[in-house]
């Protein structure tokens, strides 16, 4: 997330805004990414990012266009919809959000829109947020657990299904196939780490969004803060990740695209640790990129964790 967002933005349309401009802008023409579908007559299911939208497209195949409401690279907890997301969700036939607070402009997005939609992490079992202003809300990162997104998968064979029933049977096959390779990247994630030794089994990062892959990792996680703020770092912040990392002679830290990794080099600066490499979150990157889909996002993530951490062993 970048440091200027705020968790639980407050700048979305209004609710009869947003319902105006759908009526208003459902007979317009449509906009040049939908032209180049517009003799598509598969049901169109719209996500609200490209993590979302990738996952979606391994379980539909070709039965179904999907697309993401944001771009590639786009900050997804502070969205601001546009008319044109607006006409573009007016028009689907099924929309999928992530949940858990995550989309905080979501809720008025949808309101007045008579099309269904689906929250993908139901059934996720929750880690609340410890530390800061949002202490007790979930984080909203399930994703970056390949078991939580075999729950996503789960969730949208039932939801496409529903949808589209007569293909119900491939959207099965292509889940189980799907959710196989993420079990495959688990295994390997779990494998590899256990040679460490217990104290040095730990996932430092910049932001705490990997509370869901340490957890299923078996990874203890620290992080200078909870969740990006406007402010810097504080040195409280920064003197705390410098400790655990030195009581635990931590190998090696981390931190995310989408943030400077400043006061993360602060740690290395007064540690043995090294800087184990940039973590994917939010985003896929472009097609030419090194994460253009979740499996290689979550396959990058977890090979620079595990190249960092075990480098000493």
């Amino acid at each position: 997330m970048p440091r200027n967002s705020r968790f639980f933005s407050r700048r979305a349309l209004p609710l009869l805004a947003a319902s105006a401009l759908a009526l208003s802008l459902a007979a317009c023409a449509t906009s040049g990414e939908n032209d180049a579908g517009a003799d598509d007559e598969r049901p169109v299911v719209l996500t609200t990012f490209t993590v979302l939208a990738d996952i979606a497209e391994n379980v539909a195949g070709d039965n179904l266009r999907v697309e993401s409401i944001t771009k590639v690279g786009a900050e997804i907890h502070g969205y601001e919809p546009t008319p044109g997301d607006i006409r573009r969700a007016s028009e689907a036939d099924l929309i999928l959000d992530n949940g858990m607070n995550l989309e905080a402009w979501f809720g008025q997005f949808v309101d007045g829109l008579d099309v269904p939609h689906v929250v993908v992490s139901e059934g996720v079992e929750t880690i609340d947020i410890t530390e800061d202003a949002y202490a007790g809300m979930p984080n909203p990162h399930a994703w970056m657990s390949p078991l939580n997104v075999q729950i996503y998968v789960d969730n949208m064979v039932d939801a496409f299904s529903d949808l589209d029933p007569d293909n119900a049977s491939a959207y099965e096959a292509n889940g189980e196939a799907y959710k196989a390779e993420l079990q495959t990247v688990q295994d390997e994630l779990v494998d590899e780490l256990s040679v460490l030794p217990d104290n040095q089994r730990a996932l430092v990062t910049c932001e705490g969004a990997f509370s869901y892959l340490a957890r299923d990792a078996g990874l203890t996680e620290k992080y200078i803060w909870a969740v990006n703020a406007e402010q810097q770092a504080t040195p409280q912040q920064i003197t705390s990740a410098i400790e655990f990392v030195r009581d635990n002679d931590v190998p090696a830290v981390f931190c995310e695209s989408t943030v400077s990794a400043a006061p993360m080099q602060q740690v290395v600066e007064a540690t043995d640790a090294i800087f184990g490499g940039t973590l994917y979150v939010d985003s896929l990157s472009e097609a030419d990129g090194p994460v253009s889909t979740y499996l290689e996002l979550i396959r990058h993530d977890a090979t620079t964790i595990i190249d960092a951490l075990t480098a000493r062993n």
